[in-house]
């Protein structure tokens, strides 16, 4: 890999699973993670597959685990995607990490231009967080997630860091929408 990533910047750690409550709560069950707030069918704007216009429906959990945010995300439709770039028949498993960069066309752009393709690409639904997933399992076994911090998303991943401090453990899940 080049000098255009840099793994120092990982801010999330993300699992493909088949369903984001049932993993959610073995996580909790099995190592105390939580509260972990869940975001059923992500809107999305301008989503690309391998360059092609595509269509992702997904949905997340996400809770804080130390320094890092723990993503459990499930695809809810049939179109190719990077998750089912990597888990074709409902497999599960690690996924991705996700990084910040300054800028994410020139970030990917950049990545590309190394030969690692980018597989998904989207913006939220208010078109102010645009994301790309960079295939790099040739090289890390793993795709990895590329977003700017804007503030809607630097606030998030802080009210899920302060959520997890002295969490009581009551109300598991917190619904965003």
């Amino acid at each position: 890999m080049g000098d255009s990533l840099n793994l120092q910047n990982i801010v999330q750690i993300a699992y493909y699973v088949n369903d984001v409550e049932a993993a959610a709560q073995k996580a909790h069950a099995t190592f105390g993670t939580g509260p972990f707030f869940i975001y059923k069918n992500i809107e999305l704007l301008d989503v690309s597959y391998r360059g092609q216009k595509s269509e992702l429906d997904h949905s997340s959990a996400y809770a804080q685990a130390g320094p890092l945010m723990i993503e459990f995300t499930q695809q809810n439709n049939n179109a190719p995607s990077a998750f089912t770039d990597m888990y074709p028949n409902h497999e599960e498993g690690f996924h991705h990490v996700a990084i910040f960069v300054d800028n994410v066309s020139e970030e990917m752009s950049s990545l590309n231009n190394e030969g690692y393709e980018t597989v998904t690409h989207y913006f939220t639904r208010d078109g102010n967080v645009e994301v790309a997933f960079i295939d790099t399992r040739a090289v890390l076994g793993h795709m990895v997630e590329l977003y700017k911090p804007v503030d809607a998303l630097t606030r998030f991943y802080s009210a899920v860091a302060k959520s997890a401090d002295n969490w009581d453990g009551k109300e598991l899940f917190r619904y965003i929408k």
